[in-house]
């Protein structure tokens, strides 16, 4: 198997995994919040994973910094369901591609251009 296919299958196995853990966490701090995974990468030698959260509510460093808290937690749920010599060491980082896509679209709209408008009008 092709390295970074094999790359590509355990980002995507964590993702998945992550996730499930994510909605498994009885911290109600984390409950009322909208939490996403978006992606996961793994470092070359598979000793680090950094994980990358989308928070559409409350305070975005406030939630990095409860996962943060749980992130004993998080490998410990990877390890027992992925066969790794050794689980990877999860560091959580704030994902901001949401946040610039609603930018860049306010700013298209802002100019007379909205792109979703567009595509309406072509499908009619």
């Amino acid at each position: 198997m092709h390295p970074s296919y094999r790359k590509a299958m355990l980002e995507s196995e964590m993702l998945k995994l992550l996730s499930e853990a994510l909605s498994q966490m009885k911290d109600p701090r984390i409950q009322k919040e909208l939490v996403t995974i978006t992606r996961v990468e793994l470092s070359k030698d598979k000793r680090y994973a950094d994980v990358y959260v989308s928070c559409m509510s409350g305070d975005k460093e406030k939630v990095i910094e409860i996962l943060d808290h749980a992130k004993g937690y998080f490998r410990t749920y990877v390890a027992k369901n992925l066969k790794l010599f050794t689980a990877p060491e999860i560091r959580f980082r704030e994902d901001k591609g949401i946040e610039s896509s609603v930018r860049v679209h306010k700013l298209l709209v802002e100019m007379g251009y909205d792109p979703l408008k567009e595509e309406e009008e072509e499908q009619e």
